[in-house]
């Protein structure tokens, strides 16, 4: 099981919501691409990126601290937020990032998701966002009434490289993740689920790994914060 240090963009700034308000931000460093690169001395294999605003504004906001990232990483990363179209999706592409993930749209335009997926194999995530096992778009703030499991499995044969399914609920609150949930979905679809979402000790990420179905997990407040330390996590997954 892969761990993703996560790295959520607000105004250039590295920060953690609580369950996804904007107004609950809180800023963990104004040097993203320092950040990033702290996280690879430290061994993580993958990263996690989000930009906050551009979840909410649905076009990309935070373009030079991920372009920031990228110059100062030589491991792969993902980035979600505000991508909604093919033209976004090649650019960042083109720009050195290994995956997109499309959540939004997953909703809104499912037929992109999969163009995306033919025209850029491997390299196209969907991430599914959700309260009570329902899907919330656009930043967290549209509540819909599509069953998460539902959603995942219209992608089944897209060749989509991953989904990243967050509760919401569970989003920054260091009160773990929502393994049954994640588990349940991992079963329903033959796409590698990765969890995202209250995951925040050493011994969530064994639990995770325990089920033998969940392909990865995204940590960014506990890591942070210090509940939880990066090397000794990626050593305990081996």
């Amino acid at each position: 099981m892969i761990l993703y240090p996560a790295i959520d963009l607000k105004d250039g700034n590295c920060v953690r919501l609580l369950r996804g308000e904007m107004e609950a931000a809180t800023v963990f460093g104004t040097d993203p691409a320092a950040q990033a690169r702290a996280f690879q001395d430290a061994g993580a294999r993958y990263l996690h990126l989000v930009d906050l605003n551009g979840a909410f504004a649905g076009h990309p906001v935070n373009a030079a601290a991920v372009e920031a990232i990228l110059a100062a990483i030589d491991i792969p990363a993902q980035l979600g937020g505000g991508i909604r179209d093919m033209a976004t999706i090649e650019t960042w592409l083109s720009r050195g990032l290994d995956r997109v993930i499309l959540g939004t749209v997953a909703v809104e335009n499912p037929a992109l998701v999969r163009e995306a997926a033919a025209a850029f194999p491997g390299h196209i995530a969907v991430g599914i966002d959700a309260r009570a096992g329902r899907v919330a778009t656009r930043g967290w703030a549209t509540e819909t009434d599509i069953d998460a499991t539902d959603l995942a499995r219209q992608f089944q044969d897209a060749g989509v490289a991953a989904i990243i399914y967050t509760d919401i609920d569970r989003d920054g609150a260091m009160g773990g993740p929502n393994i049954a949930a994640t588990e349940a979905l991992a079963r329903a679809v033959q796409i590698p689920v990765i969890a995202s979402g209250g995951v925040s000790s050493l011994a969530d990420l064994k639990a995770l790994a325990a089920t033998g179905v969940i392909a990865g997990a995204i940590s960014g407040r506990a890591l942070y914060d210090g509940a939880l330390d990066l090397g000794e996590a990626l050593a305990a997954l081996g």
